[in-house]
């Protein structure tokens, strides 16, 4: 039954959409709550061309489904505020000129902002807010490898993963390639010890003692083979170093940039105006009560 009345009820909008074409000034009510009409041109572009009769139909009546809800609501809300809570003009005005001030700002940023950072004031940053940088977290310079048990040269990986020689280092990436499940070689970029205990199943109730204690590791569990080569490591709450705070520093750099560039641009446009008299400040014996 309910079919059959959203079906016909499709049927009286497609035909009324039609007739309605040549009669601007009738419209047809599809819905009312209350006091409150919802017409047919108010939805004649809901349903996409070529959108199947039965989805057409379940598309029209959520849409007048969800304007009564609304409606409904809306006009509760209404009997129910006083005049100065239903006074929403201030509010939109705020809003439209926060919305379209930060879409300029948005715009100045993208057209002038300079986004190279040298290495230069990277460091210059970083060493003028040192305090600033203080470790939440153990950081690792490291080399891992995971292997099947049963991957071929384990001897010669054995060696190769504890080996500075840029040769060796050469066979190591090769041999990772061929063989491990998984492997990080870039022991020049610091990690979080965190995220490396996800990788390997190291088990210690003390991290920093660890890190401190141990260079190299091995361990297994009924898979896999797993080597570490623990090249570096700062302990949390020391100093972060440089190379681990580079990004968080640029972010930093450019966030200053952009507000100078907007600072200086309301200032700008403030001067430009005062010195063109484009401004005036009325004396008003109100604001001195």
């Amino acid at each position: 039954m309910l079919q059959r009345i959203t079906y016909l009820l499709l049927l009286t909008f497609l035909f009324s959409c039609s007739s309605n074409a040549e009669k601007d000034q009738d419209r047809v009510a599809v819905a009312r709550a209350n006091n409150e009409y919802l017409y047919q041109d108010d939805i004649i572009d809901i349903v996409p061309a070529g959108t199947p009769t039965k989805d057409s139909a379940e598309l029209i009546k959520k849409y007048i489904d969800n304007w009564i809800r609304e409606s409904l609501v809306t006009q509760k809300a209404e009997s129910n505020l006083g005049d100065d809570q239903k006074n929403v003009e201030k509010q939109l005005r705020n809003y439209r000129n926060s919305l379209i001030t930060y879409t300029y700002e948005k715009e100045l940023v993208k057209q002038k902002l300079d986004t190279i950072v040298t290495d230069a004031e990277i460091e210059e940053y970083y060493n003028n807010n040192k305090a600033d940088f203080e470790l939440k977290d153990n950081i690792i310079k490291v080399v891992y490898v995971k292997v099947d048990k049963k991957a071929p040269g384990l001897d010669k990986l054995k060696k190769m993963y504890k080996s500075d020689v840029p040769s060796d280092r050469e066979l190591l990436e090769s041999y990772c390639h061929q063989f491990a499940s998984n492997f990080y070689l870039d022991d020049s970029s610091w990690l979080l010890f965190d995220d490396l205990l996800k990788e390997i199943p190291i088990q210690t109730y003390n991290k920093e003692l660890f890190l401190q204690n141990n260079r190299f590791v091995e361990v297994s569990d009924s898979l896999n083979h797993y080597f570490v080569n623990i090249k570096g490591f700062q302990i949390r709450n020391s100093l972060s170093p440089l190379g681990f705070e580079k990004e968080n520093i640029i972010n930093i750099i450019l966030n200053k940039r952009k507000l100078q560039l907007i600072t200086k641009m309301i200032e700008d446009i403030y001067n430009d105006a005062a010195n063109t008299n484009k401004i005036e400040i009325y004396s008003n014996d109100k604001l001195k009560k």
